[in-house]
C-alpha cells in the first residue's frame, strides 16, 4: 500500500472527507466503519483534540514500589533517622526544597526542574484501606478503583470512550511489549511497541517475516494486486457488527499505525544525547514520535526495579540516577522541538515503602508515597503535606492526596475531560494545573 493510499484511508476513518466519492472503491466493512464514526461524531460533545496539536500526556510508572521517603526527603524530622539509621539520608546528602524537605542527590535535573518552575511535587499521594500487593495495587491505580472493587476497563480507557470516538487509532501509545491494564477500554484503543521495528504483521514460525506481512495485506486488500481476500473467508460477512467486520476494522487500524510510526521514526531524530537505559529508550522514541507529529494524546512508559527489599541505598539511587538522567534528556529534547509547553509528564508507583528500614538495609511494601508532575503548564510547589512519620497504619504513611484527585485534575485541567464520568466518582482537583 503506498503512502497515498495509507492517507486515504485513513482520512476516510477518521473524518469521512472524502465521503461517498470515493467510497465505491472501499471494501463494505470501511463504509459502515466510516457512517459508524461519522454518526458518533456528529452526536459527540466531546471531540478530543489530538496529540498532534493538542496537550500530551505522558505517564510514567516507577514499577515496584518506590521508597518515597528517600524520594522526598523529610530530612529535618528525627523520627526519619530514628526508623532508619542505615538508610537514612541527611539534609547535607541531599538537595534541599525546604527547611523539612529535600529531593534525592540523584536528582539534580528534577531540582533544576522545580527551581525553574516547572515541576509539581505531590506528597502523600494514596488511597483509603490501601492494598499492599503489587499486582492488586497497580490493578487499582490503573483502574481508579476503590480497593475493594475490581473494574475492567482502565482509567485512560475509560477517557479513550468518552472522549475520543472516532480518533486516530494511535490516540494512545504504550512503550513495552504489553498495554497496560489503564489502557483497557469497551472499544478497544491504543497501541503497544517496544520498537517500531518490531510493531508489524509477523508470524512466531514464519522464516520470512516480509512475507507474512505481505500476506496480511493481500488479505486486508490493502494491495489490489495480492489476490486472495477476507472476503474469501469461511463466515457470515453481512451482518452488522460481526466478528470480521470488527477484525478487519482493527486489523487495519493497527496497520495504519504501524506504518504511520515506521515512518516517522525513521525520519524523525534527536539531537539530543540520551543515557544508555530501557528508560531513556523508551522516552526517546516519544520524544520522536512526538516530534514527527503523531496524532498520539497519551504516552505510557514505565521504570521497574523499585522493589527494594534489601540493600535498598544502591540500587535505589542507581534508579533515581537513570530516572533523573532520562527525564531530563527528555525534557531537553521537547525543549529544543519547541513542545515542552504542551507536553505533561507524570509519575506514580504502585505504593510506597513502610517507614522504618528492615534487617536487611532495605524496607518492604507500604502504603502512601510522592508523585512528580512536571512539564511548561504545571504550576510548581509542594501539594499535598508530608505524612506524619509517628502517626501510622500498621507501620506505613497515612495518605493525604487520593490519586484520584490527581488523575481528576489532568483530566479536567489538561486534557479537558470529564473526570466525573471517567473516574466514576467526583474527585477535588489540586492546583498544579
Amino acid at each position: 500500500m503506498n503512502e497515498s493510499t495509507l492517507h486515504t484511508r485513513r482520512q476516510f476513518l477518521r473524518t469521512g472527507v472524502l465521503g461517498g466519492a470515493v467510497a465505491w472503491t472501499l471494501p463494505v466493512f470501511l463504509e459502515k466503519t466510516f457512517l459508524a464514526l461519522d454518526a458518533s461524531a456528529a452526536d459527540s460533545l466531546l471531540q478530543a483534540a489530538s496529540g498532534k496539536d493538542g496537550p500530551i500526556l505522558v505517564v510514567l510508572q516507577l514499577a515496584g514500589g518506590n521508597d518515597g521517603l528517600n524520594t522526598v526527603i523529610p530530612y529535618a524530622d528525627d523520627a526519619y533517622h530514628l526508623v532508619r539509621p542505615r538508610i537514612g539520608i541527611r539534609g547535607d546528602q541531599a538537595l534541599k526544597i525546604t527547611d523539612h524537605i529535600a529531593l534525592n542527590a540523584r536528582l539534580p535535573g528534577l531540582r533544576g526542574l522545580y527551581d525553574s518552575g516547572d515541576l509539581a511535587i505531590l506528597q502523600g499521594v494514596g488511597y483509603p484501606n490501601p492494598n499492599r500487593s503489587h499486582f492488586r495495587s497497580t490493578d487499582i491505580w490503573q483502574t481508579a478503583s476503590d480497593a475493594n472493587r475490581y473494574e475492567r476497563e482502565g482509567w485512560i480507557g475509560r477517557y479513550f470512550d468518552a472522549c475520543c470516538q472516532g480518533a486516530d487509532p494511535a490516540i494512545g501509545v504504550s512503550v513495552g511489549r504489553q498495554a497496560p491494564l489503564a489502557f483497557t477500554a469497551k472499544t478497544p484503543k491504543g497501541v503497544s511497541l517496544s520498537k517500531p521495528e518490531a510493531f508489524r504483521f509477523i508470524s512466531e514460525n514464519a522464516g520470512d517475516p516480509a512475507a507474512t506481512e505481505e500476506t496480511f495485506r493481500g488479505m486486508m486488500g490493502a494491495d489490489d494486486n495480492a489476490g486472495g481476500s477476507v472476503e474469501s473467508l469461511a463466515g457470515q460477512t453481512g451482518g452488522e457488527g460481526d466478528t470480521l467486520d470488527y477484525l478487519r476494522r482493527t486489523s487495519l487500524d493497527a496497520q495504519v499505525s504501524s506504518d504511520q510510526i515506521l515512518a516517522i521514526t525513521r525520519k524523525s531524530r534527536s539531537g539530543v544525547t540520551y543515557p544508555g537505559n530501557q528508560l531513556a529508550s523508551g522516552l526517546n522514541l516519544v520524544a520522536r514520535l512526538i516530534a514527527g507529529g503523531m496524532p498520539t494524546r497519551i504516552y505510557y512508559v514505565s521504570q521497574g526495579g523499585y522493589d527494594t527489599h534489601s540493600g535498598q541505598l544502591g540500587a535505589h539511587d542507581r534508579n533515581l540516577g537513570d530516572l533523573d538522567a532520562s527525564v531530563s534528556a527528555f525534557v531537553a529534547d521537547l525543549k529544543a522541538q519547541g513542545n515542552f509547553d504542551r507536553v505533561m509528564l507524570m509519575t506514580f508507583s504502585e505504593f510506597g515503602r513502610r517507614v522504618a528500614e528492615n534487617a536487611s538495609g532495605g524496607t518492604d511494601h507500604g502504603a502512601a508515597a510522592p508523585m512528580f508532575v512536571l512539564g511548561g503548564g504545571v504550576k510548581p510547589g509542594l501539594y499535598g503535606r508530608q505524612p506524619s512519620l509517628t502517626q501510622l497504619n500498621q507501620g506505613d504513611l497515612i495518605y493525604n492526596v487520593d490519586f484520584r484527585s490527581v488523575y481528576a485534575t489532568v483530566l479536567e485541567n489538561w486534557l479537558k475531560a470529564p473526570s466525573e464520568a471517567v473516574l466514576k466518582g467526583k474527585f477535588p482537583p489540586l492546583g498544579f494545573v
